[in-house]
């Protein structure tokens, strides 16, 4: 999919991605674009300093690939395979995280952004850091907006299930965009749950009759209210991966209504004969 969105990159972007998409085939085909990549090493063990083409700095070094080995089982055919360089000079760099609340301690960021006198190693960090905004967004539309359970049947209604919840998202960042636009607010420190709450309320006045004017209106006070709630930096705060409350020591739902028989007397057996 990512392959498909090619022409969707313009010569100076910067592709940001995760372990899973750290791939020399991509990464080359991308920088022949002009593009730059920053992504996670996972696949290949880190290049030690002994074996750095050239030391930047502190956990900072020039290293080079080699072409992988053909293989059938890759996603490209071998005629690209022999199109691919001998090596591609990368910059791999180690990241440590101090902040609390992550479960990583440290990581390894590829990137074909060589110079280190234009891009120190911090910005590269603190531009990675920011991909972590992406899995708050999944967070949005599958919790907060309820897609976590999908309740078509058919794959013709599942995809339009998806569909429809991708317009409404796009709907609602778009309505924040152009709230954070008008406060003068970085986008990214606007609440999305605050927002879906704000529009819900303003709904019923919104459909009802009015003139264009009093809409117009409405919509920038609308604009006002969602830009007032702005998630407010918490530098060290904890965010552990666990629920709050104890689940109900209830079954699951493992069949259908009719033929579901529920265990008597659940998690309360005593033993025989007391």
């Amino acid at each position: 999919m990512l392959r498909e969105q090619w022409d969707t990159f313009n010569p100076g972007d910067i592709f940001l991605g995760d372990k899973g998409f750290v791939s020399y085939y991509d990464v080359f085909k991308l920088l022949d674009k002009g593009v730059d990549s920053v992504v996670t090493l996972s696949r290949r063990k880190p290049v030690m300093a002994k074996d750095a083409d050239k030391i930047l700095g502190e956990d900072d070094f020039l290293i080079h690939w080699p072409k992988p080995k053909w293989s059938k089982h890759l996603s490209y055919s071998r005629d690209e395979w022999l199109a691919l360089p001998d090596q591609l000079v990368l910059r791999q760099i180690k990241v440590k995280v101090t902040e609390p609340g992550f479960r990583t301690q440290s990581f390894h960021i590829i990137t074909t952004l060589t110079e280190a006198s234009i891009y120190s190693a911090k910005a590269i960090a603190d531009l990675y850091y920011q991909r972590w905004d992406i899995e708050l967004f999944f967070r949005d539309i599958k919790t907060t907006m309820g897609m976590d359970i999908l309740r078509c049947k058919s794959p013709s209604m599942i995809r339009k299930e998806l569909v429809m919840h991708f317009i409404v998202y796009n709907c609602l960042r778009l309505l924040m965009l152009k709230a954070a636009i008008k406060a003068g607010v970085p986008v990214r420190l606007i609440r999305f749950k605050a927002s879906v709450q704000a529009l819900r309320q303003w709904e019923p006045l919104l459909k009802s009759e009015m003139s264009a004017q009093e809409q117009a209106r409405l919509l920038s006070l609308l604009c006002d209210s969602i830009a007032a709630s702005v998630l407010h930096s918490r530098p060290g705060r904890r965010e552990p991966r666990c629920k709050k409350r104890r689940p109900k020591n209830f079954q699951r739902m493992t069949k259908p209504r009719h033929e579901m028989q529920e265990a008597l007397h659940r998690s309360q057996y005593r033993a025989e004969g007391a």
